[in-house]
């Protein structure tokens, strides 16, 4: 009896493990899952979110939230220290890095439009414990994602009053000594005003963001337009340096490559709004490509202008836009470079605010958070509960606390993002998960050629995963003896390229262009496209830093702990999978 409950406790363990695979369907409510649980829980009809948005209203959100204030404060500080007049290459091969990830969103947000983002196709793709992992990272995001820009908004504001000390006390930062620390109403109430305009409505806030983002669109058109009438009338003066136009290599290219990619970050909440986009299979992967192409033809031309106007070593690092125009004559147009910085952080914060309310929202549909947080609003039909939350807590911290040192944080919830989603474009087309979770009689009837298939795709894809691990790792980590890190390199490399090309040469699966919604948008180049995404991804995640990645484990700890005690059990998906093997009909079978 005893060696029967050490077996039994064992496969216990087994099984958990198995359940952190287990993978629900690309759209429950289609296929009827739904109505099933519902009849077994007694669940009543959620209320359903506003389908409002147009492509229009699409390219604003993604182009608001994706042009922050960076980029008036990045193109002097990239061009000081690392690619000199090369900065517009750097954004040209930062943008086309981001496109890599824009083209894996596109296919899945049109074949999988759902609220959850990268969480949502991770879910189905990949697996829960992973999906969790996602979404976790992404509330942390964008938590610490909109208490930065909040804050970054009253130091501009103060411009126009004469500085900090001028502006109404109700606005001003105050430093509390016996906390030690800046409070900044400013910030918070910015905060708390962008949630309750989110609590409105959908359309309501994005015409608020289509305004926002336009008028700091003519602001960016003013800088390329004006910068280049003073370029031409000076002579380009910044291109005439005599280290030339790479001063600092290819290398200094690379490295500045890698430090604006992140001005690209803000295209994926597109796929955020899937299910209120009214069109979603063919305006969210024009949104998304639209969005990424303007962005990137904005910030070439800004760049150009700006190192033209002024010698990159002079280069002020916080302010380089408005002191160009100062230097050059034209000092009235700092003002208005100030308004557009103050406009971009406005925008970038709506959009930072928007996505997480409806991310949580996905994961209590799914049983992984309080189902208090799935409500949605008959009135206003937006997650009234998740955004009022998301509102009070991202405004606290951003009155407390001066959170750019949690800035890397941010990256880490994206990135790990961007890689699950080239992930599963891999699993999507070589290993699709079944329809619904097949009965034991019908596992024995799949065909082994199909099997065999399947399992050395899955096996490929872990290798390049893998692969790119060890190889981007023995690429960046410096501590290392030279040897261990060109060992790394040399064997991370050869599994990558093994697998890449076993990968390869697999056909996709039969039934790929049937997975969720058919039709849609599709991603060129797969295997390869994906693998350079997972790769660049990994690379970059690597390079983020130790202290980083330590303040990161704790916010990942604390989110297992929330996994084991509450979301696993609390699973749908697990409900679902009982559901189906409690009926064991072979009308509900999944092809593999």
């Amino acid at each position: 009896m005893e060696g029967l409950s050490g077996k039994t406790e064992s496969y216990s363990w087994i099984g958990g493990i198995q359940n952190l695979a287990r993978r629900k369907q690309a759209d429950l409510s289609d296929k009827g899952d739904a109505q099933l649980l519902r009849s077994s829980d007694s669940e009543p009809k959620p209320t359903k979110l506003a389908r409002e948005l147009s492509l229009p209203q699409l390219v604003a959100i993604g182009v608001g939230a994706t042009v922050g204030a960076g980029v008036y404060v990045l193109v002097g500080t990239v061009a000081r220290e690392q690619s000199g007049p090369a900065l517009t290459l750097c954004f040209l091969i930062a943008g086309v890095a981001a496109a890599l990830s824009a083209f894996c969103y596109a296919e899945l947000a049109s074949r999988c439009p759902s609220a959850g983002s990268a969480y949502h196709y991770s879910y189905i793709c990949i697996g829960e414990g992973v999906a969790w992992l996602i979404g976790w990272a992404l509330i942390l995001e964008y938590t610490i994602g909109g208490s930065a820009v909040a804050r970054g908004i009253s130091p501009n504001l103060a411009l126009f009053f004469g500085g900090q000390e001028n502006l109404p006390s109700f606005l001003a930062r105050v430093y509390v000594p016996w906390l030690g620390i800046i409070v900044d109403p400013c910030a918070a109430i910015l905060v708390l005003v962008v949630t309750a305009l989110l609590c409105l409505g959908i359309k309501e806030s994005s015409l608020v963001q289509v305004i926002v983002t336009a008028a700091n669109f003519i602001v960016m058109l003013f800088v390329i337009i004006a910068g280049g009438y003073l370029g031409f009338q000076t002579g380009w003066k910044g291109y005439s340096m005599t280290g030339g136009y790479f001063p600092n290599g290819i290398n200094g290219v690379l490295s500045g490559s890698a430090t604006v990619f992140f001005s690209y970050i803000g295209f994926d909440i597109i796929a955020c709004t899937a299910e209120e986009v009214k069109n979603p299979k063919r305006d969210l992967p024009w949104g998304i490509g639209l969005t990424l192409s303007l962005c990137c033809t904005l910030y070439m031309m800004v760049s150009v202008v700006i190192v033209g106007l002024v010698p990159y070593p002079t280069m002020d690092p916080d302010t380089p836009i408005s002191t160009a125009f100062v230097e050059n004559g034209m000092h009235w147009a700092m003002y208005v470079v100030s308004t557009g910085a103050i406009l971009s952080l406005c925008s970038s914060l709506l959009g930072a605010i928007l996505p997480q309310p409806r991310i949580m929202m996905a994961m209590a549909r799914d049983g992984l958070l309080p189902t208090y947080f799935e409500a949605v609003s008959q009135t206003t039909q937006v997650p009234v509960r998740s955004t009022v939350w998301t509102g009070v807590f991202t405004a606290t911290l951003a009155f407390f606390m001066d959170v750019s040192q949690l800035a890397g944080m941010v990256s880490v919830g994206t990135l790990l993002a961007f890689t699950m989603v080239a992930v599963s474009i891999l699993v999507l087309r070589y290993a699709p998960p079944d329809e619904v979770p097949e009965p034991e009689f019908l596992q024995e009837l799949t065909e082994i050629k199909e099997y065999g298939r399947r399992r050395k795709a899955t096996y490929s894809i872990v290798l390049i995963c893998f692969g790119a691990l060890m190889l981007t790792f023995g690429a960046s980590t410096r501590f290392l003896p030279v040897y261990l890190q060109y060992l790394a390199c040399i064997i991370g490399g050869l599994l990558l390229l093994f697998a890449s090309v076993i990968l390869s040469c697999i056909d996709q699966h039969k039934g790929r262009s049937n997975f969720g919604r058919s039709g849609g948008f599709l991603c060129p180049f797969v295997p390869w496209l994906p693998i350079l995404c997972i790769v660049i991804n990994i690379y970059l995640l690597i390079n983020l830093g130790l202290g980083t990645w330590l303040r990161v484990s704790v916010w990942f700890l604390a989110g297992i702990l929330i996994y084991i005690f509450y979301g696993y059990a609390h699973s749908k998906a697990a409900k679902v999978e009982k559901a189906y093997m409690r009926i064991g009909s072979p009308t509900h079978g999944g092809t593999t």
